[in-house]
């Protein structure tokens, strides 16, 4: 269900026809309600008989607003008498026209949340907080930190309204302003609010300008469990000004939008992420990449140290971050609250690989939060959050290959994990149960590895795996053979297909699988190894372990050894946008995120 929102600019007084204009849309479309980004009145202190008249006419009635309406303060004051209405009405200039207050949040009946930071910065906040208590202070059109921090605690807000830009909010953006026009002056506060709350949309205005940025999406915090929303920034130019810029702005809002859906294509990183960098590095990680040891006893400066190995990538330029602005969004294929699908960028199998899919399947499970390893996490109950919905989505594929494959294919995961890692993931692809069952996957995997010289596999008991049973550096893989999906006494004929069975899953395999869908394992069929990679020792004389490895295993296994390189087989982004598309569709009554 969506509801009709729109949002004009500065209206600088001009009530008689912006009202007319509202009433033609609202007949046609019917506006939950409106929104005026900006000054709604005219200056006070500019003369204006023109305007006083209309000012007049709203507030006998004369003129009458169409629909629910709100507003905030602007740039300038609100003219005396509005001052005095609101403060003997509750708020209400007219009917349907309310004021949101200068901080403030608003749950409209349908339940969309609006947050307000309306005039600019005080630059003498101390003589105005004096005056705090009076009714003129309240309607002013300045505010102070503590007005924009008494807004950071509102959570699920859909609205954001500030009559100031965020200050670096063009920052990532690949939309430019329009010819001739500047960027107005940010506000730090702006931008650090719409951090805190993160809305779907941040509204504000400019007297000739309309600039709408691309997407963008927030990183993921400590302190929220909210991770990966996007925002939407749009500047509304004044009504009636000169250039003839867009001043309104209609739209579809969501009232209950589906978290699962993959970021915009156009999204890019958040802008405001490097915002902190500038307010300098704390003490202590100053003197942790310091390259000198500290100071001898004596006094003397001690030996120079051997300079410390970058740190490794964050968020902002890790591939599997989706707050990094280069992320391929259109991979993502389900996102759910600590981990999220991707297919798999130059994917070792493809649409043609199994016939039983019409997709490739190889697939990235990756988790939201930016971490090396998933016992590296610092929250143990994220950590724990992490795994589990890992597995549950690595079930949830499982089964729905199994499915679609009328038991033919069972599915392979592996993982690489290393403390110097960038980003954990696992890695899923199916592969025929008559290589499974006989052991083959197995012997390959110990084969390669003996061959490479690593060291030797140990099976694990999958029932007792956690996402620190193991806190060294390893490489595990999960074998999954489809399990009560297909009968052992009736094997299926290598190459005999069952009408459709290939393209559609069948009602029954779906109920059976449902309970491992839940996390129980089920009766599936299911071998876990894990090889244990010893630490790097201080001579370096460590056999790099080849990242590549489980993909070159199975590459050999299905006779796919010119896809070995994942460089050299990089799809079109016609051919992964059709990729994901399939999949998703297939995935769908599986996808618990949805």
């Amino acid at each position: 269900m969506a509801c009709n929102v729109l949002v004009i600019g500065a209206v600088n007084g001009h009530l008689a026809d912006i009202t007319q204009k509202l009433s033609t849309l609202h007949a046609k479309n019917l506006f939950a309600f409106a929104i005026i980004a900006g000054d709604l009145f005219a200056d006070p202190s500019a003369s204006d008989p023109r305007s006083d008249e209309e000012l007049t006419a709203l507030l006998n009635g004369s003129i009458s607003v169409p629909c629910t309406t709100y507003f905030t303060v602007g740039q300038h004051p609100l003219p005396p008498r509005v001052i005095e209405r609101l403060a003997s009405s509750e708020g209400e200039v007219c009917e349907n026209l309310f004021f949101l207050g200068k901080s403030a949040t608003l749950s409209t009946a349908a339940g969309i949340r609006v947050a307000a930071l309306g005039g600019r910065l005080d630059a003498n906040p101390t003589a105005s907080t004096s005056a705090r208590a009076s009714a003129i202070d309240e309607y002013s059109p300045l505010h102070t930190a503590a007005d924009a921090k008494r807004l950071h605690g509102a959570k699920e807000v859909d609205i954001l309204l500030t009559a100031v830009w965020p200050a670096g909010i063009r920052r990532r953006s690949r939309i430019a302003l329009p010819a001739g026009a500047e960027e107005p002056a940010g506000s730090e506060l702006a931008a650090e609010l719409c951090t805190r709350v993160k809305p779907r949309y941040h509204f504000s205005a400019a007297p000739e300008i309309f600039f709408e940025r691309d997407p963008f999406l927030h990183p993921s915090s400590e302190e929220s469990t909210d991770s990966g929303r996007i925002t939407r920034f749009i500047s509304l130019a004044s009504f009636r000004n000169n250039r003839k810029h867009k001043s309104l702005y209609a739209f579809k809002l969501e009232l209950h939008p589906d978290r699962s859906a993959p970021p915009p294509i156009d999204t890019t990183g958040s802008p405001f992420s490097l915002m902190a960098r500038k307010q300098g590095v704390p003490l202590e990680a100053r003197q942790k990449y310091s390259r000198f040891a500290a100071a001898a006893p004596d006094g003397r400066p001690a030996k120079r140290a051997r300079p410390p190995a970058p740190p490794p990538p964050g968020p902002e330029q890790c591939f599997f971050c989706l707050s990094n602005p280069s992320v391929a969004t259109h991979l993502v294929t389900s996102i759910g609250t600590e981990a999220y699908l991707t297919v798999a960028r130059g994917p070792l199998s493809t649409a043609d690989t199994f016939a039983a899919l019409p997709f490739s399947a190889h697939v990235l499970i990756i988790p939201v939060s930016h971490s090396a390893t998933l016992a590296e996490m610092a929250d143990a109950a994220e950590r724990d959050a992490t795994f589990a919905e890992m597995m549950r989505y690595r079930r949830a594929l499982h089964d729905m290959v199994v499915s679609y494959s009328a038991g033919r294919l069972g599915t392979v995961t592996w993982e690489v994990n290393r403390r110097v890692g960038v980003h954990a993931h696992w890695q899923f692809l199916p592969l025929g149960d008559d290589l499974i069952g006989k052991g083959l996957v197995e012997a390959a995997f110990k084969v390669e590895a003996e061959n490479d010289k690593y060291p030797a596999f140990a099976t694990e008991d999958a029932s007792t795996i956690t996402a620190v049973s193991e806190t060294g550096d390893f490489f595990r893989v999960w074998i999954s053979r489809p399990g009560i999906t297909k009968s052992e006494s009736e094997p299926i004929p290598e190459g005999k297909r069952e009408p459709e069975a290939e393209l559609q899953p069948a009602a029954a395999t779906k109920a059976e699988t449902t309970a491992r869908t839940a996390g129980d394992g089920g009766a599936t069929d299911e071998k876990c190894m894990i090889m244990r990679l010893p630490p790097p020792s201080s001579a370096g004389d460590r056999r790099p372990f080849d990242l590549q490895f489980g993909r070159r295993v199975l590459a050999k296994l299905l006779g796919l050894e010119s896809r070995m390189n994942w460089k050299a087989s990089m799809q079109t982004e016609a051919d992964e946008v059709a990729d994901v598309e399939a999949l998703k569709k297939a995935f769908q009554p599986w996808d618990f995120a949805r």
